[in-house]
């Protein structure tokens, strides 16, 4: 027998190497859920979108329901009953129980939920941890969700996307707005209105309120006042102007111009 080869301990770090050490399989399914989503923003279908992305329809479905993009009776139905029994049951047990009431397979149950892991969720992900470009699209998709489907619940959601954002009321003073949450983490109905150094709230009713007072989208309105004799209503005008919901005249655009020009 030969002589037995010393022992020679491993450096720290050591190990086998990574076959394909800049693979990223977070980063690669991000950059295809962002590739779904552009495509499906010009109105193509699931489909086609496989074929451009040579992925399966049903993986491109899943990409665009992270994104909270996608919305159907079906994948509605599949959250809302698998959200509940998550409430008592860990991810494994509560997508057989979804299954089985709803009588549908494991994969089919899965198919309609979300990624969990590796990848990044720019619907749900706070704006400090998202890029300027991804805040803006999720502007953009916000105001597109509610355009299509005028519910309260989606003008919410256009008001949380402006969270943070630059507006200018009718003379031509900044300001901007944040949005609490409450001791059970959901957003409480009231809006901070941030201008200079002092802070006033702003009732989501009020918001509410002015909102049926616009005749047709995109017309010019003359003067706050024109949306209501209601608290609050000249912060509401600039944020309206902002969402695109209605129109100025040029005397106030001119005043509102520049600060839309460096927040967008």
């Amino acid at each position: 027998m030969g002589e037995k080869r010393a022992y020679k301990a491993r450096k720290p770090g050591g190990g086998r190497k990574k076959l394909k050490p800049e693979y990223d399989a977070g980063k690669n399914l991000k950059d295809q859920m962002d590739a779904a989503v552009a495509l499906y923003e010009e109105d193509c279908s699931l489909q086609s979108i496989a074929d451009v992305l040579n992925l399966n329809p049903i993986k491109v479905r899943k990409l665009l329901i992270t994104a909270g993009v996608y919305k159907s009776n079906a994948a509605k139905k599949v959250k809302n009953t698998f959200e509940e029994y998550r409430k008592t049951q860990d991810y494994k047990t509560a997508i057989l129980s979804t299954a089985a009431v709803l009588k549908l397979s494991k994969a089919s149950v899965t198919s309609y939920l979300p990624y969990e892991k590796g990848v990044y969720f720019p619907s749900a992900a706070d704006k400090e941890k998202i890029s300027v470009g991804a805040e803006r699209q999720r502007r953009f998709r916000a105001i597109k969700r509610w355009r299509v489907d005028p519910t309260e619940e989606n003008f919410w959601g256009v008001v949380l996307a402006y969270t943070g954002v630059k507006f200018k009321t009718y003379s031509g003073l900044p300001f901007s707005y944040e949005i609490k949450k409450g001791s059970n983490g959901e957003y409480t109905k009231e809006l901070w209105i941030d201008r200079r150094e002092n802070s006033k709230s702003l009732a989501w009713s009020s918001v509410r309120l002015a909102l049926g007072h616009i005749k047709k989208v995109g017309e010019v309105v003359e003067r706050p006042k024109a949306l209501g004799d209601i608290r609050g209503v000249t912060y509401i005008y600039g944020m309206f102007y902002r969402f695109g919901l209605i129109d100025v005249p040029d005397e106030a655009k001119e005043k509102m111009k520049k600060a839309f020009s460096k927040s967008s």
